[in-house]
């Protein structure tokens, strides 16, 4: 009788454990597709006047690299949405034949990236900060997203570290959008703050669904912080002027 009564003890702690468990999964799920759609209505917000509302490919860009940029980062957007919503719908198997072609993806969003920012370098943008000073930041940006990436798929068999690592990664790339929300605009220090926000919102679902901060969330929240805020200082550093000064000349080559 006794061993029956435990028994029945432990299979409502089981159960109980299990409700928990896919409850928490269910607030997960809802968290990183919020946290997508939240980035997207940033990045929206960001180049709706210059990209999105001005008829993506028939925009007035400078280019077709900046064209060709535009899309590749948008897809980018696009894509972590879609990939959050399958794992969502418990469609991981599809999630994973894609993750290697999002890859793919981020590898040649590095290159456009940099490419891009050459050519801004070329151009003469911004004038408002100095071309050679502002370089430092797309490119610093551009290997921060490149070291999460490459991480994040080191990591892809170990879902809650793999798509921190992705979020934050993306976040990274949010400084852009924000920069040039109307508020934010010439100030790039403030358009930083913006995306630490959504750094904390992560740190603080993480304190809220396991009462301690993730250890991916807290380096890599941590390394996005760190390279915004150093970007600018080495920028106007005279060793940075010299690299930007070598290498100006061939941003020419995509105008």
């Amino acid at each position: 009788m006794a061993t029956a009564v435990t028994g029945a003890g432990d299979t409502k702690k089981l159960s109980a454990k299990s409700a928990q468990a896919g409850a928490g999964r269910r607030y997960e799920h809802l968290f990183f597709s919020g946290m997508a759609l939240v980035i997207l209505g940033a990045v929206f917000r960001g180049f709706a006047r210059t990209y999105f509302l001005a008829g993506v490919f028939h925009a007035p860009l400078p280019n077709l690299l900046i064209h060709i940029h535009g899309a590749a980062f948008s897809s980018w957007i696009l894509l972590f949405i879609a990939q959050t919503s399958l794992v969502s719908a418990g469609r991981v198997d599809i999630h994973r034949r894609l993750g290697i072609a999002v890859f793919l993806l981020a590898c040649a969003m590095v290159l456009l990236g940099v490419a891009a920012a050459t050519n801004e370098l070329a151009r003469g943008v911004p004038p408002t900060i100095g071309p050679k000073t502002f370089y430092a930041v797309p490119m610093l940006d551009m290997l921060l997203f490149a070291t999460l990436v490459f991480f994040a798929f080191r990591a892809r068999f170990h879902p809650a570290t793999h798509k921190r690592l992705i979020l934050i990664a993306t976040i990274g790339l949010t400084d852009a959008a924000f920069a040039r929300w109307p508020i934010f605009r010439g100030h790039l220090n403030e358009a930083f703050l913006a995306s630490y926000v959504l750094i904390a919102l992560l740190a603080a679902y993480d304190l809220w669904s396991t009462r301690r901060i993730h250890r991916a969330t807290l380096w890599a929240g941590a390394l996005v912080i760190f390279v915004h805020q150093v970007s600018l200082p080495i920028g106007r550093t005279a060793a940075w002027h010299a690299f930007a000064t070598l290498v100006q000349p061939f941003g020419h080559i995509f105008s």
